[in-house]
């Protein structure tokens, strides 16, 4: 009887232990968004020594992209980089860094700016690195994808270079996926 106990005691206590990891895993903090208007979030610099409003960007059409330097579609630079130039009086793009898919943006805050500068003339606000899905999801992101937050549309970032625009009064336009070419009309006609 005694051993029956103890065995009833020990599988408790071993079920106590798996449910109080499980839980604190299940619990780990997120970090949400606490804002429905793009013009509350702001990040750091990709090389940290400012931070980077979206407020200074109202009154401009902003077009936030995640990029990666060893994707397919890193060659889109150059568009972001063409598109901002053409548009630069009514046009902002932020580049976002993101090492989520296929681990193609490992580089350091200063080995990205100087890829992006040097093989593209990249001179648009990149960030510093930041997830744009999952449980690590930054809170700008939240509100780009989540039509409870950004009030027209949900949507899920597939992987690098996923587009969408913000329109000059903070309200969310569209999203185009990662084969829309920067400077296509899907994104020029909307912006004119």
């Amino acid at each position: 009887m005694k051993k029956y106990i103890f065995s009833i005691m020990a599988l408790a206590f071993t079920g106590l232990l798996v449910y109080s990891f499980t839980e604190s895993k299940i619990q780990q903090p997120k970090i949400m968004a606490e804002s429905t208007n793009f013009y509350d979030y702001s990040l750091k610099s990709l090389d940290g020594s400012k931070t980077l409003s979206m407020a200074d960007f109202k009154g401009k059409y902003v077009l936030c992209v995640n990029v990666a330097s060893e994707c397919g579609y890193t060659k889109q630079y150059e568009g972001l980089q063409k598109l901002q130039d053409l548009y630069k009086e009514k046009l902002v793009i932020v580049g976002f860094p993101c090492n989520q898919f296929g681990g193609q943006e490992p580089g350091t805050a200063e080995e990205i700016g100087a890829f992006c500068k040097k093989n593209y003339g990249v001179c648009f606000p990149l960030t510093e690195k930041i997830e744009v899905k999952g449980s690590g999801q930054h809170p700008i992101y939240q509100w780009l994808c989540k039509q409870d937050l950004n009030g027209k549309a949900s949507n899920t970032v597939k992987w690098n270079f996923n587009k969408f625009l913000v329109g000059p009064d903070g309200n969310w336009i569209a999203y185009f996926p990662s084969g829309t070419e920067p400077m296509s009309a899907e994104i020029t006609n909307l912006i004119k």
